[in-house]
């Protein structure tokens, strides 16, 4: 039974779908736990799973990889390294030219930690986990490069050979006439950041399953790939077939992905190729620590913008200086995320000259993707930046500063100096009702009673533009005028949809866009359900992908905000020519004009005469009963099928001016926070935001893109950063280190609309997904600045960061104390020290032989397999550890140094292993004691590196002290006679967390 609110939805038949918070179609299967995700699905019998070892270095030559172990394994059935996956596939695309290969997999050198360097294909996961413990990896570790500008520099270590030092692009841009405003202009304002590295953390991970059919020399892949398609050929082309014999589907559902999933597609290649070797299917799952360590990133950019300052703060011209790091790897689309914006560098203003440099450069970090917002927050955090700084230094008020620079009100379309065409809107209109409807004036009443109480207090705004549907040759832009030429045009955004009808009248719609959470399903059924007069309940909308049989283009895919306003438009278009068709027949049987035709509360019939009328579903069907009496000029009413792109999208021209995105929203934010001058926690007091994104399809989809933006902009103002240590190793591959906002961090934010709707689509919508990514970052940062009256501010706020600004650096530990350790090749960046005692039953020359006996040394360290007597002083070990969420084995180097027997010696050693690596020393010292045993005290310090650095500092220390301590506890009770004292689970916990007794 309908409840009230629905059956007053239904009687409303006059009343359009579109703008209607009607429920999500989605809803009901989500939160019941019956989504159909990537590892929810069934699998063919006899699938294999792949496990893959990773690079614990960041830089380094593989010497030799020893496979052998882990053949041995029952249950392996196969270990592939980068020179099995180069003789089956060919180089991925690089994003640029260059003669330079790029590989799924590290092939003879590995450039980032956590690179793939072998895959382990087994009966199952645990299996090939096991097998993935056995490969023995040689490496000869090289300096690392981290920092972009670093990377420049002619001395820096090179990362590939075809690039220029490690610059894989150099493009400079010239639009109006930049050098005389700034000659001409009374002020010339400036300002350089460094935007950080962090990304978008999905549910749900990456998956694939692959299988090569060997009679027809075709793959069947399923993937949780988000598209866009483009990569389709990309995939083909690398695993040396044609794009007909590349089957790629995808699950009905998906767990997030915000960009992040685009990134997938080197392992379906690596996967698909593993599938080829064992004959079988092969599936993988990615991990939480893979996906931390591994996917891609947004990129981190460094950039200097200076701005040709009239005295009233209106700006004359903008100089970009932007170096992009995209990581190891530049894998397409890269350098995507610093051309997508090409267009949109003068945001929401009116600047006539601008000057652009665009480096992008290779660094020993992951390889960079698609980020939800990728560009945006990069360039608006620059700008909107150097906005705030010209109103300090020119003492005028940042808001006014914003307001005088806008694009005028009216004179849309506009066209921008680097060729962008804003679509519509009023920006000023937008800024007043935001500054109106979130009570600017009390917030600014609130600062100035806040400030006369001492406090920290501050406000902060922006305004930026939207970009949506993004251009596909604006990558293209990267390349020359006369390369482009060579190359062919690139443009446009098409978009697919079919709507189909079947033999009893229902409505089926396919589009060829992947969700990701966005309720695609609801909005086409609002949309379709309105062309055909029928409630969205009639609608079917399916939008899994299966390029073997679906309609689809290489612009497929859900990215750059593209549903409402390309796919959803699209479906609108189909809909409509399939109705204007259903609309003759109707006019044919019901003997009416075609022009007195109406659909409507599930009925087709005339405008004028509402009593002459036919059942939509009887109207629908008659096409597959009755295909011949049909009208004559009418064709098929069973299905349409539209691709659609629109002619706004052109190539770059000659001056490389181009139009990288089809419509633009308008966002106006503002915000008040407070800092606590003791723990400087940046505290958000309110934040408002305005959006402009065109016609509103569901008002409450809309809400909810805007408050799912805002908490990742949260985290990525506060708290979100991809940290690297000086070698390469990655610092935050636990959620406990890579900080996310959880709903006690994230405010509810204002949430205010106006609508101008969009010339150039369909629905007249633009997209809303991606906006506070871009907007909220660097008003948070504005405000901040504002409470603290400083120039220079990093992203994430982080309290300890702000310390630093505010305090100074921290004053050095006093002198004295051991020298420290001195790192091994590379530079570790974990460091850990510590010390102990204990009493042993044995005198100091029965304890130092003991210290130079294997077997004695191997039922001592914890975790120990076997002890090999190198020399008097000097063993290796192979040793099995877990520490928190990692476990895995380690090949040990022990020496023995300083040798003063049997009063102390200094035990030295490096160790690696597939979770990471390290190296540090102890001094052991015995002393008798008055009952003739000895007291022996070690102090030691160590340097942890790769994936087992990432675990957490904390975790780290406490797990090193019960390691160490063991060790020398057991020594103890050995050297007394005494058997090794086991300990319950709870013990180790307590002690693992710092108890003792």
């Amino acid at each position: 039974m309908a409840k009230p609110a629905d059956a007053a939805i239904e009687r409303d038949v006059d009343r359009p779908w579109v703008g209607r918070s009607i429920e999500r179609v989605e809803d009901a299967a989500l939160l019941t736990g019956r989504g159909r995700f990537i590892d929810d699905l069934g699998t063919r019998p006899g699938t294999l799973y792949a496990a893959m070892l990773r690079s614990p270095h960041a830089h380094a030559d593989i010497l030799a990889i020893r496979t052998e172990a882990a053949l041995k394994v029952a249950g392996v059935v196969a270990v592939l390294t980068g020179e099995d996956i180069t003789a089956l596939t060919s180089s991925l695309v690089v994003g640029v030219k260059a003669p330079v290969q790029c590989w799924p997999i590290a092939v003879g050198r590995v450039r980032y930690a956590g690179e793939a360097v072998a895959i382990v294909v087994a009966t199952d996961r645990y299996v090939a986990e096991d097998g993935v413990d056995l490969i023995e990896v040689d490496y000869q570790v090289r300096e690392a490069v981290i920092d972009p500008l670093k990377a420049l520099s002619p001395d820096a270590v090179v990362l590939h050979d075809g690039f220029a030092g490690n610059v894989a692009s150099d493009r400079s841009f010239r639009y109006g006439d930049p050098e005389r405003a700034f000659a001409e202009a009374p002020h010339q304002i400036s300002i350089a950041i460094k935007y950080p590295r962090n990304s978008c953390t999905p549910i749900e991970t990456y998956g694939v399953v692959a299988d090569y059919d060997a009679a027809e020399d075709a793959f069947d892949v399923l993937a949780n790939f988000q598209g866009p398609f483009s990569i389709h050929a990309v995939i083909s082309r690398a695993l040396k077939v044609p794009g007909n014999r590349l089957r790629l589907r995808t699950p009905p559902d998906s767990g997030g992905s915000f960009g992040i999933k685009q990134g997938v597609f080197p392992y379906i290649v690596l996967i698909a190729a593993a599938s080829r070797v064992v004959g079988r299917p092969v599936k993988w799952i990615e991990d939480r620590l893979e996906h931390l360590t591994a996917s891609v990133s947004a990129t981190n950019r460094a950039t200097s913008i200076a701005a040709a300052v009239a005295a009233d703060g209106k700006i004359l011209a903008l100089d970009w200086d932007q170096v992009e790091d995209c990581g190891a790897h530049l894998r397409a689309p890269e350098p995507a995320t610093l051309y997508r914006m090409h267009g949109n560098l003068t945001g929401a203003y009116a600047i006539d000259n601008v000057a652009v440099r665009n480096r992008v450069v290779v660094t020993n970090k992951t390889p960079t993707g698609l980020n939800r917002g990728f560009g945006g927050p990069q360039v608006y955090f620059a700008l909107e930046r150097l906005l705030q700084r010209i109103a300090v230094e020119l003492g005028l008020d940042p808001l006014e500063v914003i307001k005088r620079n806008l694009v005028p009100a009216g004179s849309f379309p506009y066209r921008t100096a680097t060729g962008a065409l804003l679509d519509s809107g009023d920006y000023q209109e937008a800024i007043a009702r935001g500054v109106q409807g979130g009570g600017l004036a009390e917030l600014k009443a609130r600062r100035d009673a806040a400030r006369a109480q001492g406090r920290l207090y501050g406000i902060g705004y922006t305004a930026v533009v939207e970009p949506s549907v993004s251009n596909m040759g604006y990558i293209t832009t990267v390349l020359t005028a006369a390369e482009r030429r060579k190359a062919g045009p690139k443009n446009g955004a098409q978009a697919t949809a079919t709507v189909a009808l079947d033999p009893v009248g229902g409505i089926t719609v396919h589009v060829a866009s992947v969700p990701q959470g966005q309720g695609h399903r609801t909005v086409l059924s609002q949309v379709v359900a309105d062309v055909f007069g029928v409630a969205p309940a009639d609608v079917r909308v399916n939008t899994e992908i299966d390029t073997s049989k679906d309609a689809w283009s290489i612009a497929s895919g859900n990215y750059a905000s593209r549903f409402a306003a390309a796919v959803a438009g699209t479906a609108k278009l189909a809909a409509g020519r399939l109705a204007e068709r259903l609309a003759r027949v109707a006019a044919s049987q019901l003997n009416i004009d075609f022009a007195d035709v109406v659909f409507r509360g599930g009925r087709v019939g005339s405008k004028s005469n509402p009593d002459n009328s036919i059942a939509f579903t009887r109207l629908a069907a008659l096409s597959h009963w009755s295909p011949g009496s049909l009208p004559d000029d009418v064709g098929n009413t069973l299905r349409e099928t539209v691709f659609w792109t629109p002619p706004e999208l052109a190539a770059p021209d000659d001056s490389d001016r181009v139009n990288s995105s089809l419509c633009h929203g308008f966002i106006f934010d503002f915000c008040g926070v407070e800092i606590d001058p003791v723990t400087l926690e940046t505290k958000i007091d309110r934040y408002v935001t305005m959006h402009d994104c065109g016609t509103i399809l569901h008002p409450g989809m809309v809400d909810g893109q805007i408050r799912g933006g805002f908490a990742q902009a949260i985290g990525a103002a506060l708290y979100e950063e991809y940290a690297y240590a000086p070698d390469g190793s990655f610092l935050t591959g636990t959620l406990a280190d890579y900080l996310l906002p959880t709903t006690m961090e994230v405010p509810e934010p204002t949430i205010l609309h106006m609508e101008t709707p969009s010339p150039f689509t369909p629905l007249g919508a633009k997209g809303v997904g991606e906006g506070n990514c871009m907007s909220t970052p660097v008003c948070i940062a504005n405000a901040v600045a504002d409470a603290l009256g400083i120039k220079d501010i990093t992203l994430p706020l982080a309290p300890a960061r702000l310390a630093q600004i505010v305090r100074g650096d921290e004053p050095a530990a006093p002198a004295g104390g051991r020298a420290p350790v001195a790192p091994r090749a590379g530079g570790n960046d974990r460091k850990l020290r510590g010390e102990g005692s204990a009493s042993v039953g044995a005198p100091p020359q029965q304890v130092w032989a003991m210290l130079l006996d294997p077997e004695t040394l191997k039922s001592v360290i914890p975790g120990c397999e076997r002890v090999d007597k190198i020399s008097d002083t000097h063993f290796r070990a192979e040793v099995t550890l877990g520490i928190g969420p990692v476990t895995g084995r380690y090949r040990a180097d022990v020496k023995l140094s300083d040798l003063d027997p049997p009063r102390a010696v200094t035990l030295g050693g490096t160790a690696e292993g597939a979770l990471g690596f390290g190296g540090g020393e102890g001094r052991i010292t015995l002393a008798p004691d008055s009952n003739g045993g000895t007291t022996m005290t070690y102090v030691y310090e160590a340097a942890i590196g790769g994936k087992v650095a990432s675990i957490g500092g904390r975790l780290l220390d406490g797990a090193t002290r019960v390691i160490i301590g063991r060790f020398f506890t057991a020594l103890a009770a050995t050297a007394g006679g005494k058997p090794v004292p086991s300990e319950s689970w709870l013990t180790r916990l307590l002690r693992l967390i710092g108890w003792s007794r």
